[in-house]
């Protein structure tokens, strides 16, 4: 089926990581032109620009900067001369739970920096683009903690819920306006998708525990871990004007059926007072 995407410009933020790197070889597939956005993961960043085998740059930024997410928008620009779809993946979460009774300022703020205002910076830079060149769309990476809560990770939690549904909710209705609609065109739009447990390098060692696998897949239809390729493939759909041209507005969870998180462990529950 063809997607549409072969020779559009997208931008991935935070390709040096496993679900970015992800998106960034299925945007590839489809002939993309790719733009790959790294903090820290230079080398990864550069690796994956070789792998993939369509044109492509790699640059660095620190999103939570305003200079910063401008100057990656005005690379992409100046390469490609346009910006069609923006994957706004990059974030990072403190991985020590913490109830809300413990969380400090300091990390509810980084958190929020990391997750949530590194969107903002992005599709702020990026709907500047839209209203010029009147086309584009974007896809946003939240997780199912936006959508079910996490407990331990209430400042997670709250970012990305901002994401999947404040931001997007609201920027359809922008974005739509920036980009209009036309006898040739969808109209720009913006969708999200919000992972469950995704087998990736930050994760694995967590993940090859059979008890914890147990955990995580209780509450799913389909009890598996996902796969970076399984978030890429639905970022791939919402990116194409082909496919999924009558499709915004909307938070996608690709988590196997999940229905929330399993609240007590086996034992942790006094049957005589259920």
């Amino acid at each position: 089926m063809d997607t549409g995407l072969a020779g559009k410009v997208v931008v991935v933020t935070g390709a040096s990581g496993g679900i970015g790197g992800a998106i960034a070889r299925r945007m590839a597939g489809e002939g993309a032109r790719l733009v790959l956005h790294y903090r820290a993961g230079r080398e990864r960043a550069e690796a994956l620009a070789r792998e993939v085998g369509v044109e492509s740059i790699v640059v660095k930024a620190d999103l939570t900067r305003e200079a910063d997410a401008r100057r990656l928008m005005r690379t992409a620009v100046r390469r490609f001369g346009r910006v069609d779809t923006l994957v706004a993946n990059a974030g990072s979460w403190a991985a020590e739970p913490q109830g809300i009774a413990d969380i400090s300022l300091r990390r509810w703020r980084g958190t929020m920096d990391a997750v949530l205002t590194t969107a903002f910076l992005s599709l702020r830079e990026f709907a500047r683009v839209v209203r010029e060149q009147r086309r584009g769309n974007a896809v946003l990476v939240a997780s199912t903690a936006g959508i079910f809560g996490e407990a331990g990770h209430a400042d997670y939690a709250a970012a990305k819920a901002a994401m999947a549904q404040g931001l997007v909710r609201t920027l359809k209705n922008e974005f739509s306006r920036l980009a209009p609609h036309t006898a040739e065109y969808c109209g720009g739009r913006v969708n999200a998708v919000c992972p469950g447990w995704t087998v990736v390098p930050r994760n694995a060692a967590m993940l090859g525990d059979s008890a914890v696998v147990r955990r995580v897949t209780a509450t799913m239809a389909l009890p598996q871990i996902g796969r970076p390729g399984d978030v890429a493939n639905a970022v791939a759909y919402l990116a194409s004007d082909e496919l999924a041209r009558h499709v915004t507005g909307q938070a996608w969870v690709v988590a196997g059926g999940m229905e929330g998180r399993l609240l007590w462990a086996e034992g942790e529950v006094d049957v005589g007072l259920a």
